[in-house]
């Protein structure tokens, strides 16, 4: 096929797959069959690649040349073995954003945004379901199950469809609506559950146990992650191959800091970075802090948050099965993790829209807002180069509650100059520069 118009649909990927290594036993395991959690100890498992092989074909030139396939530009690091089972919707190569006026206004002269929001399913879950539904697929698995809050479900749902397999998402009953429609419009089952996600993962279990379904959940098979890593892939390509001061990222169940930094070590091996890594910074909302809080205490493992709430569905994640690896990554990088007020969101989530940034997740906005908060504990410096990440659009989220109601007018011209008073005393009005 031309590799100009799409990715081959048979044939060898040249994946350098070896093994799966356990992420905290580091004992080995063939990675030739379906797996969950590390058999010795029920922590995650995690792909590991021939790298010299990779080598061979993978460089910045080769890669510099791959003009389509997104995320499977980097298909020697990536564990689907047949172009057969690949699914591609369009997921990676997404922009890294000069902030434009943002930055200033945050006190940050160099502030970029990575634009996971433009993925096909409307966040940066795509990417991880990707790759997990072609190789749990390619695997022999022919119906997948996961908890979600929202956007993984609806990126299970595309996927899965377009791989044509069976899929189940279990969502907590209070889970945005546009999530729900996704997955029923895709033709997943889809359950609700009064309860939170972590209650969600137990059902998803059992529905994995008794139909012989395959369970996705975040990190507790070893593939989600290797479709995240490609993030930080694309960050190191984008930035001329080096890597920026300081990583921003809204923190759930971790995949997404776990992968690039991941992914850092891979690319270093190849030869293709330096050693220098940036300071890696989770983010999470003071209803659900999990991780800050077993940042703060000095453990390497985080006690489950009781009460879990936020409007950020997102990272609304109690207990993170990785929670280990995304520690080790903070602590390692020099980093930290930082809760934000539950009242900042929906205010960030408007100040971004209206500063020109483009309707964006509440997710994202506990991001920003953690920026000035990171400013002030001397944590960034004003001149460093920081990558905040747009992990998902606006729209997936249900809507603010306090926006104003439109202007509704009658279809009569003599009653329109009222109107046109009231947008020239709102014009009027400062504007955000």
């Amino acid at each position: 096929m031309n590799q100009q118009v799409g990715l081959p649909v048979a044939g060898s990927t040249g994946s350098s797959l070896s093994h799966l290594e356990g992420a905290l036993s580091g004992l080995s395991y063939p990675a030739g069959s379906l797996a969950g959690l590390d058999p010795a100890d029920g922590k995650p498992l995690l792909a590991r690649y021939d790298l010299p092989t990779a080598a061979k074909t993978l460089s910045k030139t080769s890669v510099g040349t791959r003009a389509v396939g997104g995320l499977w530009r980097w298909r020697e690091l990536l564990p689907v073995q047949s172009w057969e089972f690949v699914v591609h919707m369009g997921e990676g190569s997404t922009p890294l954003a000069p902030a434009g006026r943002l930055g200033p206004k945050l006190g940050l002269s160099n502030l970029l945004f990575k634009q996971e929001s433009l993925n096909p399913t409307g966040s940066f879950k795509a990417r991880g379901m990707a790759v997990a539904v072609s190789r749990a697929v390619e695997l022999g698995a022919r119906h997948l199950v996961a908890p979600s809050a929202g956007n993984a479900g609806g990126a299970l749902a595309a996927y899965a469809a377009a791989a044509g397999v069976s899929a189940t998402v279990v969502m907590p009953s209070d889970s945005p609506m546009v999530n729900q429609t996704e997955v029923l419009v895709a033709g997943a089952n889809l359950i609700l559950l009064d309860g939170l996600i972590s209650d969600c993962g137990r059902l998803a279990r059992l529905i994995a146990d008794r139909l012989e379904a395959f369970d996705l959940s975040t990190l507790k098979e070893p593939y989600r992650v290797e479709g995240k890593k490609t993030m930080g892939f694309e960050l190191a390509e984008q930035l001329g191959w080096r890597l920026p001061d300081a990583i921003v990222y809204p923190t759930g169940g971790g995949t997404g800091l776990v992968g690039m930094w991941k992914a850092f070590d891979e690319l270093q091996a190849l030869g293709l970075i330096g050693a220098d890594r940036p300071r890696m910074f989770s983010v999470q909302a003071e209803g659900c802090a999990p991780i800050v809080r077993a940042f703060e205490e000095g453990k390497r493992f985080a006690a489950a948050w009781d009460g879990a709430t936020t409007a950020a569905a997102g990272i609304r994640v109690p207990s993170a099965v990785g929670d280990f690896l995304i520690l080790d990554c903070l602590r390692e990088s020099k980093g930290a993790a930082l809760a934000v007020p539950e009242s900042e969101l929906t205010r960030m989530q408007g100040w971004l829209a209206a500063a020109g940034a483009g309707f964006l997740s509440l997710e994202t906005a506990a991001a920003v807002a953690a920026v000035p908060m990171l400013l002030e504990a001397g944590r960034i410096d004003p001149n460093d180069e920081v990558v905040v990440f747009d992990t998902g659009a606006g729209f997936k989220s249900e809507p603010p509650r306090d926006l104003l109601r439109p202007l509704r007018v009658p279809n009569d011209p003599d009653q329109w100059e009222g109107i046109l008073s009231k947008l020239v005393e709102k014009e009027s009005q400062p504007r955000l520069h």
